[in-house]
């Protein structure tokens, strides 16, 4: 009896219990961290700062607003470059045509400038429908330069119509042939087609 009374207590300090073996156990935080599965390997997602995109004033794709810190100025139709005249740059020049008459823009200045030339010499031309109809407003111009008499005037009529006489006589008889008038200075006659193309024809005359 001697002998069996220590074994026994051996025998139950040896036993393990439910509560010593999790103590025994490293935190599942720290385990969770230190193992490492093979695999694809895991990067956390990057976040990205709300960038304004590239705004472009007329050919310049960097708009000078943004390094001046006038941020909120982002919107597109801000970004336009304002013109001298108060007009703004668009691309497209929609609604504005203007008579080619088959001529490149130097031949054809040359050409309506002639035509103005010989109409106020004469008073009276023929021409084609469109050539009359194209020429119409430069002699309406000439006009209503006359009309002001001013020395700036002149000289921007001289840089226009070909012969200086033409010019001066034209500054001395508008203001009193004229002066009551408020533009309609030409009037467009129709006539028959040229012969040979069946070309539209119109007469151009003064008032």
């Amino acid at each position: 009896m001697a002998m069996a009374m220590p074994m026994a207590t051996d025998c139950g300090s040896s036993r393990w219990s439910m509560v010593s073996m999790k103590s025994a156990l490293p935190p599942l935080t720290s385990t969770a961290s230190s193992i490492k599965l093979p695999g694809r390997r895991r990067t956390p997602p990057r976040i990205r700062s709300p960038q304004l995109a590239p705004s472009f004033s007329a050919l310049n794709p960097v708009n000078p607003l943004h390094s001046l810190g006038f941020s909120d100025m982002s919107s597109f139709g801000q970004n336009f470059t304002i013109i001298d005249n108060g007009c703004r740059f668009y691309a497209m020049r929609h609604g504005r045509r203007v008579p080619k008459l088959n001529r490149p823009p130097d031949q054809r200045r040359a050409l309506l400038r002639g035509l103005t030339t010989q109409l106020l010499k004469h008073g009276r031309i023929k021409t084609t429908r469109a050539r009359a109809s194209a020429v119409r407003k430069y002699v309406d111009k000439m006009i209503t330069l006359a009309k002001d008499g001013s020395l700036h005037k002149r000289r921007q009529a001289l840089g226009f119509i070909y012969e200086k006489q033409i010019v001066h006589a034209l500054f001395a008889e508008v203001p009193d042939r004229y002066g009551e008038r408020n533009g309609g200075y030409t009037r467009i006659i129709r006539t028959l087609p040229r012969r040979g193309d069946n070309a539209p024809m119109a007469y151009i005359e003064l008032v």
